[in-house]
């Protein structure tokens, strides 16, 4: 069994600078997620993706913000359970929430923050028969390495800024990118759109549209897909991958079933105090939370995270004060001894 002061369910940025916030206050954290890396939607979808409104970066990729979350945090040694989904939330007695993954893990914590980002997700995949039999085997619904595709031909299918961004940044990677969409048009940024119009007349990226991908064939492997195009006759592509980048479903999964406030598929929290919801003790921070005038900003998300830890602390340590002090006046010191302060002034004559 493990046991900690806040069990976090979800890996992603939010859940990431809890754990950091906890520390400061010198509350244990253990985080649960479904993914096998820490890093949520970042690590997943489009870790090489720049992100512009991050305070103090002009700019940084979604990896390497995960990369800086980590090392933030990795002085307050927080434990993980990767690879499993947190299924079931029971209070134990008065003082203890237990919560057990779909792999049998059991933990136990005096309070809970959910910060599952928008749920687990499930891609959004075209109707084509036996695709089952190719995912992972040149069928990806994601790109989660580009150099996977150095010199390779790839297929990407869709039309919005996923389809798009990959097209592009494929575009000086792979040996081949086709783009097919089944409308003309493009759903995405200017920008975009111009940038790939751009490629095509180089040559770089080939376009189908008005066209839809009916079939993969192969043996035990992706070989090659079939094109429908308006008012000609079905033809095969010979390809490595094929990227049908549809969008994602966002769920709650098993979460929903908590006996929690439920509105939109996200949960109702108490904004006004500490991101509480109906269930005393239990927290929900990010994305996957709603309330007036709520935004889906990782900065927001930050915010969160800081006014939860604060609740929880009184929670843990009821009469106890706490006076807040700026890290740059209290230093930060780690659980596994380590400890950052700012250089301290000297004292000295200037002749």
């Amino acid at each position: 069994m493990i046991t900690t002061d806040i069990l976090i369910i979800g890996a992603g940025p939010t859940g990431l600078f809890a754990v950091f916030e906890a520390g400061l206050l010198k509350m244990k954290c253990h985080i649960i997620d479904a993914l096998p890396q820490p890093g949520g939607q970042l690590a997943e979808l489009y870790p090489k993706k720049p992100i512009f409104d991050i305070p103090g970066y002009p700019s940084v990729n979604a990896g390497e913000l995960v990369d800086n979350l980590m090392e933030q945090i990795k002085q307050f040694q927080p434990g993980f359970t990767l690879g499993e989904t947190a299924v079931t939330l029971n209070k134990v007695d008065d003082e203890w929430f237990e919560v057990v993954t779909n792999k049998g893990t059991v933990h136990r914590a005096k309070a809970i923050a959910i910060a599952g980002g928008l749920g687990t997700f499930e891609p959004r995949k075209p109707t084509i028969e036996n695709i089952a039999d190719y995912e992972e085997k040149g069928l990806e619904y994601f790109v989660k390495e580009p150099e996977h595709f150095r010199n390779k031909r790839v297929v990407i299918a869709g039309g919005g800024d996923s389809a798009l961004d990959w097209s592009i940044f494929l575009a000086n990677v792979a040996s081949e990118v086709t783009l097919i969409h089944r409308r003309n048009e493009f759903r995405g940024a200017l920008d975009s759109v111009e940038k790939v119009q751009d490629l095509k007349n180089q040559g770089k990226i080939k376009l189908i549209t008005p066209a839809e991908v009916t079939a993969i064939k192969g043996d035990g492997k992706v070989e090659a897909i079939t094109v429908e195009k308006d008012g000609e006759e079905a033809y095969d592509i010979e390809t490595d991958y094929f990227i049908p980048l549809f969008g994602l479903t966002p769920k709650l999964g098993d979460i929903g079933n908590w006996g929690l406030n439920i509105e939109k598929n996200a949960i109702v929290v108490n904004n006004a105090l500490d991101y509480q919801t109906n269930i005393d003790g239990v927290y929900a921070i990010g994305d996957i939370n709603t309330y007036p005038g709520k935004l889906k900003l990782i900065l927001c998300g930050f915010h969160e995270a800081t006014l939860m830890c604060q609740s929880v602390y009184n929670r843990l340590n009821p009469g106890k004060k706490f006076v807040l002090k700026y890290t740059t006046v209290s230093g930060v010191d780690g659980f596994d001894g380590s400890r950052k302060e700012a250089e301290k002034a000297v004292v000295k004559k200037i002749d």
